[in-house]
């Protein structure tokens, strides 16, 4: 069964960084995009950044450009998400999940599948 954890969640102050850990299992790791998505109180899931498969390639929402960054450690099926400068409107519940990656534009919460339990993220002002 395909699973995804997400850990790495707490309270930092406004200016600060943390560092998100997606664990994945029962799945072959390179075969799929993860990305990792944010959702606030009463909104829907939005993109933050991927990882593309094999490749390594990434993309990133234009808020967190230059800021964060999305990383994997292959042999450990563990991607990353190093959230350096945080603001206080990046006070959200933060979830990855493993798709099919096939441009920015294209993005949608619908077609990825598994997704993790989320892990929360409170940036103080």
């Amino acid at each position: 069964e395909m699973q995804l954890v997400e850990s790495g969640g707490g309270l930092v102050q406004s200016g600060g960084s943390l560092r998100l850990s997606c664990a994945a299992s029962g799945f072959t790791f390179n075969d799929y995009a993860i990305c990792w998505f944010h959702q606030a109180p009463g909104k829907e899931r939005e993109g933050v950044a991927c990882i593309s498969d094999s490749d390594g390639n990434t993309a990133y929402a234009d808020s967190v450009k230059g800021r964060f960054t999305i990383s994997s450690d292959n042999t450990e099926n563990t991607v990353y998400l190093q959230m350096n400068s945080l603001r206080p409107e990046s006070t959200t519940v933060y979830f990855c999940a493993a798709g099919a990656y096939t441009g920015w534009e294209t993005l949608s919460v619908y077609e990825y599948d598994p997704w993790g339990q989320g892990t929360k993220v409170t940036v103080s002002s």
